[in-house]
């Protein structure tokens, strides 16, 4: 089984194009119109997952109202295990997607008093978990960020393989350096560190820096030009983008994740040696898988990974 824990929101995204081109207006006529869809980073990775045809849980905070209805709904209609979702009655962060025009999206995000943020470190996860993904907001807003920490570190140390997206939203990180300091912290614990470029730049730090704090593997996402996984062993393996027309790339490195584990985690130590020998080829799997299944994301509007015959 594969865990993914993190939080659960919903994204506000706009509702398209009015016939003249321009974006489409509420009723009023003056402002966007946005429509909801479920969303997080580690949400979409666990619907990825799901969708792939993986044993997935998530785990998380969930609230009570409407929002937390619909995002549980998702994660069982695409096979997800719930059971270790935690529910309470706080409201369901928000966050409103702006979408350029080469298809990258940018949040702004509400989160003051919401459900995930009161996460709270869980019992023992079951024996039968394999892999452990984190990442984006939840490991930012306390107090929810520390439980998922000490669940980061715990699991590391009884052997799970772990992968953490940081997934940097800077408009949530009041002090970057502090933040800075406290990814450092996390590395002994991960077995594979996945960023786009784009975070790599933000961290200030290389896959080589990283990979001697502790990651068997560094994976930098590069939009359309691909993928490339950085080994502790000097490897360094690179697939293309396949090329689609873009809608937007809302929840693609949430996908990249999901197709990683897919692929990988089924044995931990399997993945730490994968560079080595006939092996590398397993990375080069990965790899392309995740590039075409985060292609299809972005051929449609909003977080929806695609199922397997969708990627033949």
């Amino acid at each position: 089984m594969i865990v993914v824990a993190g939080e659960a929101l919903i994204d506000l995204v706009p509702a398209g194009k009015a016939p003249d081109g321009g974006p489409a207006t509420g009723p009023g006529g003056d402002l966007p119109a946005l429509l909801p869809r479920r969303g997080g980073g580690p949400y979409n990775t666990a619907v990825a997952l799901g969708r792939l045809g993986a044993r997935a849980a998530f785990c998380s905070r969930v609230s009570t109202d409407g929002f937390g209805e619909s995002l549980l709904a998702g994660l069982r209609d695409a096979g997800v295990d719930v059971s270790l979702v935690q529910r309470g009655p706080e409201p369901t962060t928000l966050a409103v997607a702006d979408i350029g025009a080469d298809g990258s999206a940018g949040y702004s995000f509400y989160a003051e008093g919401t459900a995930d943020r009161l996460f709270g470190l869980p019992g023992a996860l079951p024996e039968a978990v394999r892999a452990l993904c984190l990442g984006t907001c939840s490991l930012v807003l306390e107090p929810g960020a520390s439980a998922y920490e000490a669940l980061l570190r715990r699991e590391a140390e009884r052997g799970v393989l772990t992968l953490l997206d940081p997934n940097i939203r800077p408009g949530l990180i009041a002090d970057a350096d502090a933040y800075r300091a406290r990814f450092r912290s996390w590395l002994p614990y991960v077995s594979v560190l996945k960023l786009s470029a784009e975070d790599a730049r933000w961290l200030g730090g290389s896959p080589e820096e990283w990979l001697a704090a502790g990651p068997a593997a560094v994976v930098v996402t590069h939009g359309g030009e691909g993928l490339t996984a950085h080994t502790r062993s000097g490897g360094r393996i690179s697939v293309p983008a396949p090329q689609v027309e873009v809608v937007d790339t809302i929840g693609a490195g949430d996908t990249v994740n999901a197709a990683l584990l897919h692929r990988l985690a089924g044995t931990p130590d399997g993945l730490a040696a994968a560079p080595d020998g006939p092996d590398a080829g397993a990375w080069h799997d990965a790899l392309a898988f995740a590039a075409r299944a985060a292609a299809v994301t972005c051929t449609r509007a909003g977080a929806e990974p695609p199922r397997p015959d969708e990627l033949s």
